[in-house]
């Protein structure tokens, strides 16, 4: 009687084809599957224009400001009182260092709504609400001082604060990154 022993069996060239295959094969599904999910992701233009942002004003009170984030910025919304309105229409606009008219800054028939870049236009600095000598922006980095319809009055913000694309979807609702 004899014992068989128990050998590791070496590969056989059927076993290194099978292999060999194997890898090609994988190598053949990631070269068609990257192009795939490559397209999937969004274009970089299409990321730096951003996408529509919809706020709901409703839930909004007399004299609120909030603040949303669109393109990774953010956004003051206003809803100016009867007061702010009127010392923002009344002001003289073309003395300031940024001539520009409240009509100019808000939408016709919504004159209650201010949508403007929470930005200083002086260093990049986000301005405090309801502060200030004119009872609308000001930042405390620096000391600009803006009015209720965004506009530099004081300080060294050398502009006013830029207007945001956005137009009315109904009378409580906007979208920001429209070309409205």
């Amino acid at each position: 009687m004899t014992t068989a022993t128990l050998l590791p069996q070496q590969p056989t060239r059927r076993d290194v084809l099978m292999i060999a295959t194997g890898a090609v094969a994988a190598a053949g599904a990631a070269a068609v599957a990257w192009p795939l999910l490559a397209q999937l992701t969004p274009d970089a233009s299409t990321v730096a224009a951003g996408f529509p942002l919809e706020v709901d004003l409703a839930p909004m009170v007399v004299g609120q400001v909030i603040k949303v984030f669109w393109r990774g910025q953010p956004i003051f919304i206003s809803h100016r009182t009867a007061h702010e309105i009127e010392s923002a229409q009344t002001a003289d606009w073309q003395s300031l260092r940024d001539p520009e008219p409240d009509s100019a800054r808000v939408k016709p028939g919504h004159e209650q709504w201010l949508v403007v870049s929470a930005i200083c236009t002086h260093l990049g600095c986000i301005p405090t609400e309801h502060q200030g000598n004119y009872d609308g922006w000001f930042c405390q980095c620096h000391g600009s001082q803006y009015d209720s319809s965004g506009r530099a009055r004081l300080g060294p913000a050398p502009r006013n604060l830029p207007l945001v694309p956005y137009e009315f979807i109904s009378d409580a609702k906007i979208r920001i990154g429209s070309a409205g």
